[in-house]
């Protein structure tokens, strides 16, 4: 329907994607969504300046602005190309991304590799258990392997030993932040510290019991959120009836 608004869904992890898959389905009822994704071969240096390029390649092609959506790391993408294009942006939603973008579950995972005495499988467990809750053993192990997957194929502009930074700012554009309550990766502080960078008509959106991908396991509930999110940026134009001031006898005129 062309009165309903044009969504953009980002993506730079293709092992994670399944787990957005239900919330895409839930936008997609009401919206016109697509998807834009970069996959980084492995001859290209891992970039975010690449990334924000090629976005706006794309976008460059779309007619007007568009609802830029996403999730930890391909939300810094969008935060990224929000501050240096704002024009190409109507509003903005970022799922599990801090004040300090390039907080993600992956910078924790390296920081838990660093602090503990242990192999890459065993705390790759601990990050589901952090990122998904507690889980059935054999569960834990297939999320596990997801993990591994994407961390050894996927974009991300860091390692063990190398650590990257973007500044701290906000945007022009309408900005919703969503987190999950549970979330110990971007936790409750991270969520606070972007009270500064908010303007007016932004929003904050905890979402209870949720995790690091709160946007999979409350899908639903997300989707009504970026919905009324969306709504909440229409501009409301109010038409004032024009009346004709009183009569008055002007000079020289008589009944």
């Amino acid at each position: 329907m062309p009165h309903l608004p044009k969504a953009l869904w980002l993506n730079v992890s293709p092992h994670l994607q399944r787990f957005d898959q239900p919330l895409l389905c839930q936008l997609a009822r009401h919206s016109h969504l697509q998807r834009w994704e970069y996959h980084q071969t492995i001859d290209e240096p891992c970039c975010l300046e690449t990334a924000v390029s090629l976005l706006h390649d794309h976008l460059n092609s779309v007619p007007q602005p568009v609802h830029l959506i996403g999730h930890g790391l391909a939300g810094v993408v969008g935060l990224l190309y929000a501050r240096r294009w704002p024009q190409r942006v109507r509003s903005l939603t970022l799922l599990s991304v801090g004040v300090q973008p390039l907080v993600t579950w992956q910078s924790h995972y390296y920081a838990l590799r660093r602090l503990l005495p242990c192999s890459r499988q065993m705390v790759l467990v601990q990050m589901v258990q952090i990122l998904f809750g507690p889980q059935p053993y054999n569960t834990a192990l297939a999320l596990a392997a997801i993990l591994e997957k994407e961390l050894d194929n996927g974009f991300y502009p860091g390692s063990l030993v190398n650590h990257s930074s973007v500044p701290l700012d906000g945007v022009e554009v309408p900005l919703m932040i969503s987190h999950g309550a549970d979330d110990v990766v971007v936790d409750a502080r991270a969520y606070q510290d972007w009270r500064p960078w908010l303007k007016a008509r932004d929003w904050q959106w905890n979402c209870p019991r949720g995790r690091y991908f709160f946007h999979h396991t409350y899908p639903k509930l997300m989707a009504q959120q970026i919905q009324t999110f969306w709504q909440s940026q229409v501009i409301e134009i109010t038409v004032t009836p024009f009346t004709l001031p009183p009569f008055q006898d002007s000079p020289g005129y008589s009944r």
